[in-house]
């Protein structure tokens, strides 16, 4: 069963349909020719009914010369909650010091560790 709001959104992606459906002039039976679906396929689209697939959506939209807004559903470039989240766990990293560089090619100063040679294979 769909929660209150999911049937209100359904209710305007189905009006929403319609309206661009009867923008370009085509009938429920031409539309549902053209996509694949049946006439009442189509009809419990436009009601927002729930359980309609996706890629009935999909064809839909693509008759009706729309394809392109179901990939804006989810643009994770527009997920702005999900992009501060991700902002939010990033590791904080400073920039190392020269030495600090040196030191992980393995190049150290004078007298460490990495300029004595370990015979025993014991130093780290």
């Amino acid at each position: 069963m769909s929660s209150p709001k999911s049937r209100s959104l359904l209710r305007q992606l189905g009006n929403d349909l319609r309206s661009a459906r009867l923008r370009r002039r085509m009938s429920v039976a031409d539309l549902a020719l053209r996509s694949g679906a049946s006439p009442s396929t189509i009809s419990r689209l436009e009601k927002g009914e729930p359980g309609i697939g996706i890629g009935t959506l999909a064809d839909v939209l693509i008759v009706l010369g729309l394809a392109e807004r179901l990939g804006e559903l989810i643009d994770i470039r527009n997920d702005e909650l999900g992009l501060a989240l991700a902002d939010h766990s990033l590791p904080q990293r400073g920039r190392s010091s020269p030495a600090a560089r040196r030191h992980s090619r393995g190049e150290g100063d004078v007298g460490s560790v990495g300029d004595v040679p370990d015979e025993d294979g014991v130093a780290f």
